[in-house]
């Protein structure tokens, strides 16, 4: 029988293949711990605790659809990343530990990981509208995200994220066509900013640059 192999996945870089015996010796190593991630050939996924305690791997998920329709959702983006925060009443979100995969679908943001529920883990997703994602804000390698919902009459419900660097929580935002900046925050990446002018700072040193060049030129003339 062929010795399955294992990738492990650490914020949100892929390591490996590792076989059964290599993983195990990792872990009483600790360069793993029990709670890190680990996928199999067929995309399933499962811990290095249960991989020692010989549990076999969940199924993966299977491609989502469209709501209402009979075609697959087309993926704009996957990034891995952690849930750090959920503030406010709306969606149902699992308590997510770990990784978990962030899915920008054509009309959907998906989240899509594991948590614990009794002694046991359990897989779960949920979707988010993407014209429902009112606002975003970026704060280096952390997106938050504000989504309108209809329990949260009194204000938006908020999400956390952290995607392990400022280049992916970039590219998240991106993607999220519909939500505008937090007010006050910075703009989002890749977004296109209205105007041409210059910043106050750079016009500062224009004019402060002329001013001396003047300077230079009357001490100049005066001297002859």
């Amino acid at each position: 029988m062929e010795n399955p192999v294992y990738h492990v996945v650490l914020e949100g870089r892929t390591l490996g293949p590792y076989d059964r015996r290599t993983i195990v010796g990792m872990r009483i190593k600790k360069t793993l711990t029990s709670d890190n991630t680990l996928v199999d050939a067929a995309g399933a996924r499962l811990t290095v605790g249960e991989l020692v305690h010989g549990q076999r791997p969940n199924p993966p998920f299977q491609p989502s659809r469209g709501e209402g329709t009979g075609s697959y959702s087309v993926i704009q983006g996957t990034h891995a990343a952690s849930l750090l925060e959920v503030e406010g009443k709306g969606y149902e979100i699992p308590p997510f530990k770990g990784e978990v995969e962030v899915r920008v679908q054509t009309r959907f943001l998906r989240l899509a990981g594991r948590f614990r529920d009794g002694l046991a883990w359990k897989e779960d997703r949920v979707k988010f509208p993407l014209e429902d994602i009112a606002h975003a804000r970026l704060r280096g390698s952390v997106v938050d995200l504000w989504v309108r919902t209809a329990a949260a009459q009194q204000g938006m419900q908020r999400l956390t994220l952290e995607m392990f660097t400022p280049e992916a929580a970039g590219e998240l935002t991106e993607k999220l066509t519909h939500s505008a900046p937090w007010p006050g925050s910075e703009p989002l990446a890749g977004r296109v900013q209205g105007g041409n002018g210059l910043h106050p700072m750079l016009w500062a040193v224009v004019v402060g640059s002329g001013v001396l060049v003047s300077t230079i030129l009357v001490w100049v003339l005066t001297r002859r």
